[in-house]
């Protein structure tokens, strides 16, 4: 395979997560007994770069809100030693009036290129993101905060579930410069027929607004598998709807490290694109991150 950019994945160091800390508490992707430690760019490094893997997107992680610059800086620090370019994707909270001085706070770091506030709201409490309400998308100041990430030109990273996905849709519509990504294949948790024709809906919309890109990751989440029969179908559907140019990979780990090994993840993601062009596959693959987290504009050891 050609060179692969992992458009998703984390690090961490349990001291500074407090919920890595203490007691495990119930998490959307189930029991984390063998995550629950340091997972350190090392040992990204060693399980991707077998790979090619020529570059990263970190995704934060849940660091403490008062301290949502320090992990930008942090990463930051370990992208200024890394030889492959990583894009770092910070946490905000858009509803905040000071949301724009959290903004310059973390554009004070090269790799700086988007954020992430997860909005994924579920009637099971287990798959909320923490004080993430049913209206959270739809509140005036969130909004505000949104169109301000916007007009800096910086990605916003979107994990909603399917029910969600008209009024993600009609704010992708509402700010057609903005550019956002919707994480995870759109979050396809219920494999019931009731719950696919659900997900078909709600990407098909996603997928009608131009400026939404589709991340294909974290597909292991509720059903705890990688394995060609299972990516094969929600790929294949995403490409469909999405065309390879605007849809990524993503590995997920260490959350999908739970489920999968770094290499069995590639051979997964290579079966399911058996039916792709050369071309879309370099797209879904590499080019298509490559172009939306601008790995163009960083310097790196490697030129």
């Amino acid at each position: 395979m050609d060179k692969i950019i992992d458009s998703h994945h984390h690090l961490w160091r349990v001291d500074d997560l407090p919920w890595l800390q203490g007691p495990m508490t119930p998490r959307i992707y189930g029991p984390y007994d063998a995550i629950h430690r340091d997972y350190l760019l090392e040992e990204l490094h060693g399980e991707s770069a077998p790979h090619g893997v020529a570059g990263t997107v970190y995704i934060q992680c849940g660091w403490p809100p008062d301290d949502a610059a320090g992990e930008t800086r942090w990463i930051q620090s370990l992208a200024d030693e890394s030889d492959t370019p990583m894009g770092i994707i910070a946490w905000a909270d858009l509803a905040d009036a000071n949301v724009g001085a959290l903004l310059n706070a973390h554009s004070e770091s090269a790799n700086f290129r988007g954020i992430r506030q997860m909005l994924n709201f579920h009637a099971n409490a287990q798959y909320c993101a923490a004080g993430v309400t049913a209206t959270t998308m739809l509140d005036k100041a969130w909004r505000r905060g949104f169109a301000e990430l916007a007009e800096r030109g910086l990605t916003f990273e979107l994990m909603i579930f399917p029910h969600q996905m008209a009024d993600a849709a009609k704010l992708a519509r509402e700010h057609p410069h903005a550019t956002i990504v919707l994480e995870h294949g759109g979050l396809p948790a219920d494999e019931s027929p009731d719950g696919r024709a659900e997900w078909h809906k709600g990407m098909a919309l996603m997928a009608a607004e131009p400026n939404v890109v589709a991340k294909i990751s974290g597909l292991g989440m509720f059903n705890h598998r990688c394995s060609a029969e299972s990516v094969t179908p929600i790929l294949s559907e995403v490409v469909n709807w999405f065309g390879a140019e605007r849809a990524m990979f993503g590995s997920n780990f260490p959350v999908d490290k739970l489920w999968s090994t770094y290499s069995g993840m590639i051979a997964a993601y290579e079966s399911a694109m058996g039916d792709l062009s050369n071309p879309e596959r370099r797209a879904l693959m590499h080019d298509t991150a490559w172009r939306i987290y601008g790995f163009d504009k960083l310097e790196t050891k490697n030129g």
